[in-house]
């Protein structure tokens, strides 16, 4: 069971940059998909989430209008779309799956470096 994330990268203030969560070992789509960050000196902070159930999605307000997070089942992965990227969304990004947005995650993913300057 293994949840990879990619896609990250150095872009300029205002940039976009598209993460991918690709799962081997398991089904994502039985599973709540999240998104979470980790920037230098700073605790891990939840960004955003997508339900297993309906697809309902949730950002955190940092990201909410920026951010769109979406599931392709047919190649088991989710992707987080981040568009109008600003210094302050610099960090590493992991995804996670859980039972429940907001359940305990229990598998996670090796990170992906987002480093937003000019």
């Amino acid at each position: 069971v293994q949840l990879q994330a990619s896609g990250g990268g150095l872009v300029q203030p205002g940039g976009s940059l598209r993460l991918s969560c690709a799962a081997s070992g398991f089904t994502l789509d039985y599973y709540a998909i999240g998104w979470f960050r980790q920037a230098p000196g700073k605790e891990r902070e939840w960004v955003s989430c997508i339900s297993s159930s309906d697809g309902s999605t949730y950002y955190a307000d940092s990201v909410k209008g920026r951010f769109t997070i979406s599931r392709d089942n047919a190649k088991n992965t989710v992707y987080l779309q981040m568009n109008s990227l600003k210094p302050e969304d610099t960090a590493v990004y992991y995804c996670a799956a859980s039972q429940s947005c907001w359940g305990l995650y229990e598998y996670w993913g090796q990170g992906t470096q987002v480093t937003v300057s000019s």
